[in-house]
């Protein structure tokens, strides 16, 4: 059983995120594996330790990526690949198509990713991958059982729950509640060092350069407004009323 699990290096929403000028300011941030992508990882290495196999983690990103691969390999995953040279405002239809590329190049059986990432949040990577690899996909997995090649899975849809049946080779994507992901051991930190890390550039995968050019760009990215006091409606209650609809359309800041 061959399993590749798409994973994203994020910064951590536990911390302030600093902006500069429109844009993220990346000094001194501390990075983390998405946590949706560290679901979709427990669940590949929970099915290796049952059926045999390899797990294979695959990211695209920066040198400092690595580190959340180096992670994933002391959870227990077998090998990881980085795909390098990639621009920084590379959107999701330029990291799916340097992805279903390698992709491409290699064996599997089953792909994982998460839901979604927490820093971006289009959830678009693992399904524009799926559709250029011509497999299926279905996203926001909760429940996962394999019998043989057929998936039997129940996803999250919209606060219910859908029962699906899919043949294998296919592409999920990991909801929270999946399961609980394990925390690396000193020893499997410390043999995760030796086990293969793989730089590869689309150059490498003969991707054109066209192939490379984002389809979206990010103007400006903003903090959400600072919380306001409350505001206290005076009057009978159709005055109150017609207060609370001038406020709503008047002021944009208003939170309810």
């Amino acid at each position: 059983m061959n399993i590749v699990v798409l994973l994203k290096q994020t910064f951590d929403t536990e911390e302030k995120i600093p902006l500069a000028d429109g844009q993220i300011a990346a000094d001194g941030m501390k990075y983390i594996i998405n946590p949706y992508d560290e679901y979709a990882l427990e669940q590949a290495i929970r099915t290796k330790e049952e059926l045999g196999g390899k797990v294979t983690v695959v990211t695209a990103g920066a040198d400092r990526s690595e580190e959340a691969l180096r992670t994933a390999l002391a959870m227990g995953a077998d090998e990881a690949v980085r795909m390098a040279d990639i621009d920084e405002d590379a959107d999701e239809s330029v990291i799916a198509a340097v992805l279903s590329k390698y992709l491409q190049s290699i064996s599997y059986d089953l792909i994982w990713a998460g839901h979604f990432s927490v820093d971006a949040g289009g959830g678009q990577v693992a399904l524009r991958t799926a559709y250029r690899l011509g497999i299926p996909h279905v996203s926001a997995i909760v429940s996962f059982q394999l019998q043989e090649r057929l998936v039997l899975a129940e996803r999250d849809s919209e606060g219910d729950t859908e029962k699906v049946k899919v043949q294998l080779p296919a592409l999920f994507t990991a909801q929270q509640g999946l399961n609980e992901p394990r925390y690396p051991s000193l020893p499997n930190i410390m043999k995760a060092k030796k086990k293969p890390l793989t730089v590869i550039t689309p150059q490498d995968l003969g991707i054109p350069d066209e192939n490379l050019k984002p389809k979206t760009i990010v103007i400006e990215r903003k903090l959400p407004a600072s919380r306001q006091t409350g505001k206290r409606l005076e009057g009978e209650l159709h005055e109150q009323v017609k207060q609370l609809i001038r406020l709503l359309r008047e002021d944009q800041n208003l939170q309810i």
